[in-house]
């Protein structure tokens, strides 16, 4: 292999940008790394010099361009606009081309291309969904190289003698980009690397040469907080799913989850059945579970191997408490002899000394998420391994053998949107095409699940929504658009049960999804299946579900949350004490106002509310309204806060 030159060493974004375009004539062509990894000031400063030079085309191909909430209007303003400060800091470095691309301002010379959007962020963008990517996360590399990406850029964290650098957060894309450009016989693309000082050193797979990159820029600071997720509150419905969902994982299995209140709730459970077994137990009895005595849901005595593409909050709070333990190595012979029972001391005493309990191929989370990363002992962090998405996400990445000794008894959990009664999930767009989200590596898992004999593809999902004042359900006869096709049913969980549809008849399937349907859809469900010929005349659901009712779901979890076992934040919480109460207030109050006689109906009863919470009038810059429109606005937050409490 030829050594690579030092990189040329840039003191100035400026200076970076320069090199690039020196570097590359004509169009560029310029991948980024989705979400933590994506340089923004480097982005940033590229975008500014070519907005205003038409002769130098930019494409840009990225995922996932993170974006602090911008405040709203009224209440939700003065709520966000506050936190949103303290929380990404004065200076975050807003993407420029994300602000213009949701105006559809972008100039003409310029084209952004994404295979993964911010959630629901980009709805009313034209130019957004004309240019979506719909991939699968493992085929992204090669649509780059079908693009002719001439150059990389990414944050990078580097060492203290600065001869190491360490992708970090974003090992998922970068190698398999340049190999994939390189099985087309194309040049190498420039790789350009800024420096972060804030961003955590992860080693191992994730760790190179500075020399990999042929140019390194660190500008001067002071440097911008890390990008964090805030903390969602987890829902009683949110709980009852993430609790079914913790019966299916077994001891010594494999584990991949993703992001939100779902998954936060599927952790806390797991957490729960570790660390307490007798409560856990409880709420399950209480949510009518069938698995609540079943004895293999003990605490985790081998633990379980994350492998997962993103790492997040669930998994800092489960190495915390010793669930994620089970290690693997990559080695064969050592991990078939594992399997067999035939592991000699020496193999189990390499395990410990040498394996991984954890893979991801990005990480994603809270600051205090990052600071964990940041104050790993050396042991945790050797635990830890940081791979490539194609590795990841799929058994055919790399030792396909090897791969399915190590993912044993795998679970993978995600989400989706809308499930129909015959098992297709909506995950990732609207029946009218545009994209609220991405594929991202669900269709992986998905599939992956199905290659494996013993692994379980498990979609989570909320029974019903509201939107506008109205409550629909998420489990439809049918819909436009389809994220996993109805073959690849296998488990599906609501807030009511698990739909356990791997390999059923059309009817069956039909029957186990009514079963865990909202009670108030049921019937029209169950309708239109005999009507088109799917579903005998003569079924007839079983009696306890038509218990499948908020109330009622309401009323079997309160005890838990008043006890503290069923906390409103399980992974933590970046509000402060009453901005949680003002969550609470402000969902409310979202909720008996959806609706025009809900705003006249809420407005009425606000009139007669009495002040009971001056810290979270203070907070919202409401303790001495000065206007009208701010006295209305005091008298409707009094009213939620008091309804919140209430209800709690």
């Amino acid at each position: 292999m030829t050594e690579r030159p030092a990189p040329t060493l840039l003191d100035s974004l400026d200076a970076a940008v320069e090199f690039l375009l020196t570097a590359r004539h004509g169009p560029v062509h310029v991948g980024a790394p989705l979400g933590l990894g994506k340089p923004h000031r480097l982005l940033n400063a590229l975008y500014a010099r070519i907005e205003k030079d038409p002769s130098r085309p930019l494409h840009l191909y990225t995922a996932l361009s993170l974006d602090p909430p911008g405040g709203g209007k009224g209440l939700e303003a003065r709520f966000i606009k506050p936190f949103a400060q303290r929380h990404f800091g004065d200076d975050f470095p807003r993407l420029a081309y994300v602000q213009a691309a949701r105006r559809d301002a972008l100039p003409s010379h310029i084209e952004i291309e994404e295979f993964y959007l911010q959630s629901g962020a980009m709805l009313g963008s034209t130019q957004v969904q004309r240019r979506y990517a719909s991939l699968n996360y493992t085929h992204v590399a090669r649509a780059l190289a079908d693009r002719g990406v001439n150059a990389i850029v990414q944050k990078v964290a580097r060492s203290a003698d600065g001869s190491r650098l360490s992708l970090s957060c974003n090992t998922d894309l970068t190698f398999d980009a340049i190999d994939a450009i390189a099985a087309r016989g194309l040049p190498r693309p420039l790789l350009i690397a800024e420096v972060d000082p804030e961003l955590p050193w992860l080693g191992g797979s994730a760790e190179v040469d500075a020399s990999f990159f042929d140019a390194i820029v660190q500008p001067p600071g002071p440097y911008p907080k890390l990008f964090g997720l805030p903390r969602q509150p987890v829902s009683d419905v949110d709980y009852a799913i993430g609790f079914h969902a913790s019966t299916l994982v077994r001891d010594g299995g494999t584990l991949q989850i993703g992001i939100g209140a779902l998954a936060d709730a599927l952790c806390h459970a797991l957490v729960l059945r570790h660390t307490d077994n007798a409560a856990y137990r409880a709420v399950l009895r209480a949510l009518g579970s069938a698995q609540a005595e079943d004895p293999t849901l003990a605490p985790f005595a081998l633990g379980l191997y994350g492998c997962s593409e993103m790492i997040n909050e669930g998994f800092r709070r489960l190495v915390e408490v010793g669930v994620l333990s089970r290690k693997v190595v990559d080695d064969r012979g050592l991990m078939q002899r594992v399997a067999d029972g035939h592991a000699s001391e020496e193999d189990l005493a390499r395990l410990q000394r040498e394996g991984e309990f954890l893979h991801g191929a990005f990480y994603l989370g809270s600051p205090d998420f990052y600071q964990w990363l940041r104050d790993l002992s050396d042991e945790d962090r050797r635990g830890i391994g940081m791979k490539r998405v194609g590795e990841v996400n799929e058994l055919y990445g790399g030792d396909e053998a090897l791969e399915r000794l190590q993912r044993r008894d795998a679970r993978f959990f995600n989400t989706c949107m809308m499930a129909t009664a015959l098992g297709a999930a909506v995950s990732d767009a609207l029946e009218d095409g545009r994209v609220v989200s991405g594929v991202g590596g669900q269709y992986n898992f998905v599939a992956m699940a199905h290659a494996l004999p013993d692994a379980r593809s498990v979609l989570l999902l909320r029974a019903s929504r509201e939107s506008a004042g109205a409550t629909t359900s998420n489990i439809v006869w049918n819909y436009g658009h389809t994220t996993i096709p109805r073959h690849l049913r296998d488990i599906y969980i609501t807030e009511y049960g698990i739909a356990d549809v791997h390999g059923r008849s059309d009817e069956d399937c039909i029957m186990a999804m009514a079963a865990i349907c909202d009670a108030r859809f049921q019937q029209s469900l169950l309708d239109t299946a005999r009507n088109a010929g799917k579903l005998r005349r003569d079924f007839v659901l079983p009696a306890d579900a038509a218990g499948n009712t908020a109330q009622s779901l309401q009323a079997t979890l309160q005890p838990y949350r008043r006890n503290g076992t069923l906390p409103d934040y399980p992974l933590g919480s970046d509000f402060t004490a009453v901005e949680q109460r003002l969550v609470k207030a402000l969902g409310w109050l979202k909720a008996n106002t959806a609706t025009r006689s809900g705003k006249l109906r809420t407005l009425w009863r606000a009139l007669s509310a009495r002040e009971t919470d001056s810290e979270a009038l203070q907070r919202m810059g409401l303790a001495s309204p000065s206007s009208l429109g701010e006295r209305i606005e005091a008298r409707l937050l009094n009213l939620a806060l008091v309804q919140a409490a209430s209800e709690c």
